[in-house]
């Protein structure tokens, strides 16, 4: 596994020098006001597609969809702040489709059929958990996009994961609340994200436990019946 978490943190690295690079050549990559002027429809497609090739490039995500909800409304500005995030999750795990050859000779065989089996199990959870946080949201889909993980599977755990952050940035937006509102919202969703993913392995470990009390009970029964 250590050859995965080096990848992962080399992601990780990545995406944050990107963003050190755009904020040293003066882009606004803290406040997409300049991005999305003041409404219509120009700045709708732009902060969708802002939000979409946030999974690449230094984008202000969480102002983007405060800025939705400001410029739209809270559930439009929801829906828009949804879209443009499914855009990216989308495009990560295609990423990670399309480089699956690329990793496989950056690891093991043996590293890389241990985390498809990890992913397989807590893939899920790990997509839900990490779509509110910048860098790993991205680096964790590129990943589930290199594992067995299906298409559907990981689209509907990265719909699970943005709901929340999509709709409370919105009302923060909407409201014309503050940033230290919008900065409240991000550790709240971050914190329903780790409720997810507590939740998750408690309940994998109860059916764990249950099929393996369900083996040991059968198990007498069929040494009878070959008696």
């Amino acid at each position: 596994m250590r050859r995965y978490w080096l990848l992962l943190g080399g992601f990780i690295v990545l995406f944050g020098a990107l963003f050190g690079v755009a904020a040293a050549l003066g882009m606004p990559v803290e406040d997409a006001r300049p991005w999305m002027g003041a409404g219509g429809a120009g700045a709708a497609l732009v902060g969708v597609g802002l939000l979409v090739v946030d999974v690449a490039l230094p984008v202000p995500s969480s102002g983007v969809m405060m800025l939705h909800g400001l410029l739209f409304g809270l559930w439009t500005g929801a829906a828009l702040s949804l879209i443009g995030s499914l855009g990216a999750a989308a495009v990560g795990f295609a990423i990670g489709r399309a480089g699956n050859d690329w990793i496989r000779r950056l690891v093991t065989p043996e590293e890389h059929d241990r985390v498809g089996r990890l992913l397989a199990r807590y893939g899920t959870l790990a997509v839900v958990a990490s779509r509110p946080v910048p860098m790993l949201a991205e680096t964790v889909m590129i990943l589930a996009g290199a594992s067995p993980m299906p298409w559907g599977r990981a689209m509907l755990s990265a719909l699970a994961g943005t709901i929340p952050a999509a709709l409370a940035y919105a009302a923060v937006g909407a409201t014309a609340a503050s940033l230290k509102a919008g900065t409240a919202v991000f550790v709240g969703v971050m914190l329903i994200g780790g409720l997810f993913w507590w939740w998750g392995r408690r309940a994998g470990e109860g059916m764990e436990a249950a099929a393996s009390g369900a083996v040991d009970a059968g198990a007498p029964a069929t040494a009878s019946a070959a008696e």
